[in-house]
């Protein structure tokens, strides 16, 4: 079974004859804190509407990832309950910004593991047998076995979808390119807190004729899956 999904500037996977198993749908923090008014992101006053819009998309894509065999991957933000993996300033930034990390709050302690804001919506509830990688960077790969897991499934190639594109779906993909896996943005399975922010994060990928990666949306990814 081979791809690729029509995608700009360049098809995903650009080099043919990659299966589908070879590829992988990554799902980066869909998280109750993410996506709920009580939670991180409403505390600090955003329109959630925006955050909540690729839910839709994000099980499409998820269904038709793998009826095809795709793997699927997911990630949550997250520190321990401890805090020790909290940089002071990192801290001092989150209180400026309104919203004290690991302060109690509606749903638990903010972004702390285990507490119920840190879960992922019960609407991307993951699979049994598909990976979560907890991380406390932006960027999945950064402190955490994230690429172990994807070497060890045999996967080259990734669909990144989730919250919130400029920051930590932005972050991972880059960390991805990075290490030599090709990258794909779905464009419309990924919320942001400001829709310019989206557009930049969309256009910063295709720049240089696809630098960091191509950019689809989620209906063309199904179709293409569908048949291949």
């Amino acid at each position: 079974m081979a791809l690729p999904v029509l995608a700009d500037p360049y098809p995903w996977p650009l080099m043919g004859g990659i299966a589908a198993d070879r590829c992988a749908v990554v799902v980066i923090d869909m998280q109750i804190d993410f996506c709920d008014p009580r939670g991180y992101i409403g505390q600090m006053g955003y329109d959630l509407a925006l955050l909540r819009a690729p839910i839709e998309p994000i099980r499409r894509v998820l269904d038709a990832a793998r009826a095809a065999g795709m793997k699927v991957v997911h990630t949550r933000q997250g520190y321990r309950p401890d805090m020790a993996d909290m940089p002071p300033w990192r801290a001092e930034r989150f209180r400026r910004a309104g919203v004290p990390v690991g302060e109690r709050g509606p749903l638990g302690r903010i972004l702390v593991r285990h507490e119920a804001g840190w879960q992922i919506i019960p609407e991307l509830t993951p699979r049994p047998g598909e990976p979560v990688i907890d991380k406390t960077a932006c960027g999945a790969f950064t402190g955490t076995d994230m690429e172990t897991v994807l070497r060890g499934l045999g996967v080259e190639c990734l669909a990144f979808c989730g919250n919130t594109i400029d920051v930590c779906v932005h972050g991972s993909l880059r960390e991805a390119n990075d290490r030599g896996f090709q990258s794909l943005l779905l464009a419309d399975c990924c919320g942001a807190v400001d829709p310019g922010l989206h557009a930049w994060a969309l256009e910063s990928v295709k720049v240089e004729g696809g630098a960091l990666g191509s950019v689809a949306g989620s209906d063309a990814f199904a179709q293409a899956l569908s048949c291949a």
